[in-house]
């Protein structure tokens, strides 16, 4: 049995790293129900304070509903924004869960992700549907997200949290991220953080754990 690489835990980004993403599709859909005078909105919408907010844990899903409907002049139902926001979801690939589980025969393994409570529900949903799990708990050994720490990638706090909670030093740690400032930012503070621009990233980063 071998070893590699030279780290103790492997923590995982979860979009598109391990749950399939597409901004765009959410974003289209948003377009096809917008006036035309509207549709500049949508360029700065996951810029906006309330989204950060949200991710952080500081306003509810009621309050992120509400600022959703102000901020594009809309009336949609709870249900319709939660449809809206959440198709940006796509599949979890089972031979991720796979990965994950047999790299956990040598490692603490984790999820550390920029989330909010509707998309988490959504996606312990696609979990139970498509592979009979109720959460990534029977998955992962430690599971860090954002509106639960009320603290978000890229900063340095939330890495520095999660790295008190495994009680351990960064250099100890492997992190896959899709986003270069979150990469960026881990690399900083000594952590390996590998840059995942295709799921061939990480499955190749890890062929050789057996």
């Amino acid at each position: 049995m071998k070893k590699t690489p030279d780290a103790d835990f492997l923590i995982f980004d979860l979009g598109n790293v391990i749950v399939d993403i597409d901004y765009q599709r959410s974003l289209e859909l948003i377009r096809q129900e917008l006036p035309s005078s509207h549709h500049h909105l949508l360029e700065d919408f996951y810029k906006t304070e309330f989204h950060h907010n949200y991710e952080k844990g500081k306003i509810d899903s009621l309050t992120f509903r509400q600022e959703v409907n102000a901020y594009f002049g809309q009336e949609w139902e709870d249900e319709h924004v939660d449809f809206l926001w959440n198709s940006l979801l796509g599949k979890i690939p089972a031979e991720r869960l796979e990965l994950v589980k047999r790299v956990r025969e040598h490692y603490q393994v984790g999820v550390l992700s920029n989330t909010n409570m509707i998309h988490i529900h959504a996606v312990n949903s696609i979990l139970w549907r498509d592979h009979g799990l109720q959460n990534f708990d029977p998955v992962f050994d430690w599971v860090f997200l954002s509106h639960e720490m009320g603290l978000s990638k890229p900063q340095p706090e939330i890495y520095e949290k999660m790295l008190t909670d495994l009680g351990t030093s960064p250099e100890r740690v492997v992190f896959f991220d899709d986003l270069a400032p979150n990469v960026a930012a881990a690399n900083e503070i000594g952590i390996q953080a590998i840059h995942v621009t295709g799921p061939e990233i990480i499955f190749d980063y890890l062929k050789d754990v057996q």
